[in-house]
């Protein structure tokens, strides 16, 4: 029995005492000082410092004492007996696609975050989502949410709101709309500005635009999150696309961030190493940049994203369907296209998430129809338009293990998920959204030694809450918000996979959010605790 509650057994003593006329003179109950208390658990308090025995005291939604409370059960709502296990903050998922999940009432409670430990997922990354922060926040505080969110101003949002997709510079007078709704957004409290520079809008963006936007984010005191502009040899190359965003670091005067940083394909594997020498040179000038990093061999994208050139996409709506219909641009077209799947590795290195051939890889596709896989997925395209869309999706297996170890072991890498949130049995998604964070725990730390327990946490939650600027978050001390997972490591674990990518993960005994219990002694409580944060 893990729930203790000494202080109502008391009052159900003294309750029998006064009916049997035995307590005429015996003093008052406790008075109530804590909500909660978790005795005797292993804390790892998110800072990197090694594990101890510590008990924590919960009241009015944050934590208001650490250290040794076994006194103060008797004046707690609750007592949580923690022997045996480990006492964590709640994790902050850097780049999650969550937001639309959580949008909607069926998810919304975040189930297979929370059975991560994750407590705040930051959204609308690679430059994507809404332009109008305060009403995607209003749409979350009326409809309730089961995890705290923070909000990321998209670069290619707020380009796309002012030039549509043409693939030019912006005029002075667009840049300065653009500075506008990049400044309109923070001032809502977004705690950054998010691009996508490998997908359009924002390929199409100089880096002059960015480093001018990226100032703007800075004033507020936000910080720069990038996909880069190329994570294989696309345009630019993987090294470049990185010293892009130091650059942009060092020109605006803000915390640059290579988000779910991986050398993708086999034509750049091995260039994790230079990616570390490149940016531990960033941060030995003074610079402050990061990174993020899903614990995963294969990336997630779209047939569009992995496949497309993006001049294809340029220009007003149905310019691509007019190029499909152009032989000449078509033949330039599938030419291009056939470069990028070898840089993928090949179609059966392609794995479709969802629409009618989910689980299929695009190699598989085209031996049915007996096409060429190029041939396929423009047909794939093509049907899922007709569809209304969706079905296009991809599970893209594309990095070398070496890479994602020697990339995880830097000290300045987070741990992300850039999950998306699925109900049960709804597509074939990649599995990150559902064990992310504690596979970079079991599989990376306990079985392959990748650092250790206290460094993976510390990735997980007060790194992140420390670049981001998320105040009163990421770590166990008085004063904080009492964002607490209480988990059994010995079986903490992910269960998604990619034939089976639906599965929670286990471990997970207890998990708070504000202060609010979400996960009660291994169950769901389904309470919407969440907060959408302020910078």
């Amino acid at each position: 029995m893990r729930d203790l509650n000494p202080a109502g057994t008391a009052a159900l003593v003294l309750a029998a005492a006064v009916l049997l006329g035995f307590a005429k003179d015996t003093a008052a109950a406790p008075v109530r000082q804590h909500d909660v208390v978790i005795l005797g658990g292993t804390m790892v308090d998110g800072t990197g410092a090694a594990p101890r025995r510590a008990d924590i005291a919960i009241a009015g939604g944050r934590i208001v004492a650490v250290g040794d409370l076994s006194t103060a059960a008797e004046s707690a709502g609750r007592v949580i007996d923690a022997t045996g296990l480990h006492v964590f903050p709640g994790f902050i998922d850097t780049h999650s696609h969550a937001a639309g999940g959580l949008a909607r009432e069926d998810l919304k409670t975040g189930h297979a975050l929370l059975a991560q430990g994750i407590t705040t997922v930051m959204v609308n990354p690679d430059g994507g989502g809404p332009v109008d922060m305060a009403e995607q926040r209003l749409g979350f505080e009326s409809r309730g949410v089961g995890v705290n969110i923070a909000q990321l101003v998209p670069h290619g949002s707020v380009r796309r709101a002012v030039m549509g997709m043409q693939d030019r510079e912006a005029t002075g007078e667009e840049l300065d709309r653009m500075r506008e709704l990049v400044a309109t957004g923070m001032r809502e409290g977004a705690f950054g500005l998010s691009s996508g520079l490998y997908y359009s809008p924002g390929s199409w963006a100089p880096t002059s635009e960015v480093i001018e936007l990226s100032k703007i984010a800075a004033q507020f005191g936000g910080a720069y999150q990038s996909h880069i502009r190329d994570e294989s040899d696309y345009n630019i190359g993987l090294i470049a696309a990185v010293d892009e965003v130091i650059e942009i670091s060092r020109e605006a005067g803000i915390t640059g961030v290579v988000t779910h940083v991986k050398a993708l394909g086999p034509r750049v594997w091995g260039q994790g190493a230079e990616i570390v020498r490149r940016i531990d040179a960033a941060r030995a000038e003074g610079l402050e940049v990061y990174a993020d990093q899903y614990p995963y061999e294969a990336s997630g994208t779209g047939i569009v994203g992995a496949l497309v050139p993006r001049w294809a996409l340029a220009g007003a709506e149905g310019a691509f369907e007019a190029r499909l219909a152009s032989p000449r641009e078509r033949a330039r077209l599938v030419a291009e296209m056939r470069e990028n799947l070898d840089r993928r590795g090949g179609a059966d290195r392609l794995v479709l998430q969802g629409g009618p051939h989910k689980g299929m890889t695009i190699a598989e596709v085209a031996g049915q129809r007996g096409l060429d896989p190029v041939e396929t997925a423009l047909a794939l395209l093509v049907e899922s338009q007709e569809r209304g869309g969706g079905g296009t999706g991809l599970t893209s297996f594309n990095m070398a293990e070496e890479d994602i170890e020697t990339l995880m072991a830097a000290p300045w890498t987070m741990t992300s998920s850039d999950g998306t949130l699925w109900a049960p049995g709804e597509g074939n998604p990649h599995p990150r959204g559902f064990g992310a964070f504690p596979r970079r725990i079991r599989k990376y730390v306990m079985e392959k030694g990748v650092g250790t327990v206290p460094q993976a946490v510390h990735a997980m939650s007060g790194l992140p809450a420390r670049v981001y600027h998320i105040a009163a978050r990421g770590v166990l001390a008085e004063g904080i918000a009492a964002d607490i997972v209480v988990v059994d490591l010995d079986r903490f674990r992910d269960t998604a996979t990619y034939d089976n990518p639906h599965g929670h993960a286990e471990g997970v005994v207890f998990a708070f959010v504000n202060g609010e219990a979400a996960i009660d002694d291994g169950h769901f409580t389904d309470a919407l605790g969440g907060r959408v944060l302020t910078r």
